[in-house]
Parts: structure tokens; sequence; C-alpha cells
């Protein structure tokens, strides 16, 4: 779970640098279990772009989901949920 201050600093950075609804990309890096994989993935709607990239070795897999947020704290709130996931690294 993302701590408040995180969540405060990322909320103002957002709101500075984006005007709402905006279509916004989110990133994830987790190693390639399926079950945690399927977690991440089911906290977006399934019209969501979901773009999925394997490292070269195959140890991690890279997740690229772009979706259209109406605000700052929607993805805040999504970016808290998807901490929850064991393993999970928000960029």
């Amino acid at each position: 779970m993302l701590s408040e201050e995180a969540k405060d600093k990322l909320r103002q950075t957002l709101e500075k640098i984006q005007a709402w609804p905006s279509v916004y990309m989110f990133k994830f890096i987790l190693e390639p279990d399926q079950d945690r994989l399927d977690q991440l993935v089911a906290l977006f709607p399934p019209e969501s772009e979901i773009l999925r990239k394997y490292s070269t070795g195959g140890r991690y897999i890279s997740l690229t989901i772009k979706e259209v947020m109406l605000s700052a704290e929607e993805v805040v709130a999504r970016y808290d949920k998807a901490s929850e996931v064991p393993g999970v690294i928000t960029l």
C-alpha cells in the first residue's frame, strides 16, 4: 500500500502535468506469476489497452496499461490497489 506522503506527491505531480479526463499510461513490473498477473489485470476494465513485454531472460514481465482516467485521484487510487498485489513494482 502506498504511504500517504507518496499518494500526496503523486497526486500533486499529476494535477500539475495532466489535464483531466485523459488517457493515462500505467507501468508495472513483476515476475511472470499467472495469479499475480491476473490480480493486476483485474484492476483494469476490459477496454483498457494492455501491452505485455517479457525481459530478455524471461524473469520479469512489464505491463503498460492505458486507460481513460477522470482525475488524478483515480490514478492514485489505482496505483494504491496495484501496490497491494505482492511483488508488483509500480513505475
